[in-house]
């Protein structure tokens, strides 16, 4: 048994906040944040607009619990009551972590275009009254809560690479640093005002940048990518792999992420509108076809469609189009799915059996490789009459040349620092459970709880 050193943690602990701290040094004041509020246009909240993303932010919450049937029922029986716990845990450490310091790094004011400072931490001036450079129609406390959704997701995605073998005190301490230093700093970079790859400069003006609508990107290829870098840290799963103890639970996450998925997509259009209902209608044909396009493939290569293929072939649907649903037809959106299918097949039966990685609920073979197809046909696909932008088949290579780009920064920048903070956890605290205790199940040992078995 790895001996813990309580002075190694005091310091990684230290280490992280004075980077935070050193982060707020730079950049805009609180008076200066506050000042851009009052410089903004007058801005009128709408009701409608209001409730559709408080609804749409509830949708998206939903998903968390939705991925733990999803992730549970794959798993072995012994296991499942640690992955409900560890996504649980992900919903109340990173909401914590978001409303204390998370938002101001991803959304906060810019610091040279590579995060947001601490101006709007503990919500400091995040209220009732909207932030024109995000949403000009809903209360500014309204976008926070809606985009900590997401920041609650992402980090939750990157468990299915590590499932049944790491202990839960290092899967905290992992996922608020991964939140920290990979999530926050990739939101600010696409989406935040000013970051270096956004579509709007510090000051609200429209820029060259990444089309990602809903987070194709920030989500899907951050969590995809740090999930590679987690199965490699990790290692193999003692023991021989099992089927899913509980295909009905998958399914029915299954269901449950697609029912949040309209909230996670239409609602990123942050008004109830023609662009949420383009974004919801090109997320429900996408996911139909995905799904049907991996039963096809099943029964091609494995001479039966089944209903594990179904699912994942309709979450991994959901993740291409993720970023593109507010910048594509409806008619796109359906090959934007059957290419999703096809390509996260390939990569979950060829690849990994090929590279032999033990990515043990397909975290990078659905997220990764799919959230980088979609950010890529974001860029083929796009059309100005649906959401301002053209990409390569209307006319203009470019778009896809910067989609290229923040694909290429996005899985460098999640892969090293990934791969840098589960090596520095694992040396503080060790990452990974005993064989005995992996055997036994992670239910018992981690727990003493029981989701199938019984406690003595």
């Amino acid at each position: 048994m790895r001996k813990r050193n309580m002075f190694g943690r005091a310091g990684l602990l230290c280490g992280l906040f004075g980077i935070l701290m050193m982060l707020a040094g730079n950049g805009y004041s609180q008076e200066a944040a506050a000042g851009a509020v009052a410089a903004a246009p007058a801005a009128t909240i709408s009701a409608g607009d209001t409730a559709w993303v408080l609804m749409s932010s509830a949708l998206v919450l939903l998903m968390t619990p939705g991925l733990a049937f999803f992730y549970g029922g794959l798993v072995r029986k012994k296991n499942i009551l640690s992955i409900l716990m560890q996504c649980f845990a992900v919903i109340c450490l990173v909401t914590l972590q978001w409303v204390l310091f998370g938002y101001s790094l991803a959304f906060g004011p810019d610091v040279k275009g590579w995060i947001g400072n601490l101006s709007w931490a503990f919500l400091n001036g995040v209220g009732a009254d909207p932030f024109t450079g995000y949403a000009a129609t809903i209360p500014h406390s309204v976008f926070m809560i809606f985009q900590a959704m997401f920041a609650v997701i992402t980090p939750a995605l990157i468990l299915g690479a590590f499932a049944e073998r790491m202990k839960f005190s290092a899967f905290c301490v992992f996922i608020l640093l991964w939140a920290t230093l990979v999530y926050d700093p990739v939101a600010h970079w696409v989406w935040g005002l000013g970051g270096f790859l956004s579509r709007f400069d510090a000051a609200g003006n429209a820029v060259p940048g990444a089309l990602d609508f809903a987070g194709g990107t920030v989500v899907h290829i951050n969590a995809g990518i740090a999930a590679l870098a987690a199965a490699l840290v990790m290692g193999k799963r003692v023991g021989s792999v099992s089927p899913p103890h509980n295909l009905p639970f998958a399914v029915l996450g299954a269901g449950l992420l697609w029912f949040g998925w309209f909230g996670f997509n239409a609602g990123s259009a942050l008004a109830a509108n023609g662009l949420a209902a383009n974004a919801f209608v090109a997320t429900h044909i996408a996911t139909a076809v995905a799904g049907l396009t991996w039963a096809i493939c099943d029964w091609l290569y494995h001479k039966r469609a089944t209903t594990l293929g179904m699912i994942t072939g309709a979450v991994a649907g959901l993740v291409a189009i993720t970023p593109a649903c507010g910048f594509v037809s409806p008619m796109s959106a359906i090959w934007i799915g059957a290419g999703a299918a096809i390509i996260c097949f390939i990569a979950v039966t060829f690849i990994k059996a090929v590279f032999k990685y033990d990515d043990t609920l397909d975290a990078f073979g659905v997220h990764g490789v799919g959230g980088i197809w979609g950010a890529l046909a974001t860029g083929i696909w796009a059309e100005k009459s649906v959401g301002g932008f053209d990409g390569l088949l209307h006319g203009n290579p470019g778009q896809f040349l910067i989609q290229i780009k923040a694909v290429l920064v996005t899985i460098v920048y999640s892969f090293v620092v990934s791969f840098v903070l589960l090596k520095l956890v694992d040396k503080i605290i060790g990452l990974r459970v005993s064989e005995h205790e992996e055997r036994v199940g992670l239910d018992l040992t981690q727990h003493k709880e029981a989701g199938y078995t019984t406690i003595d």
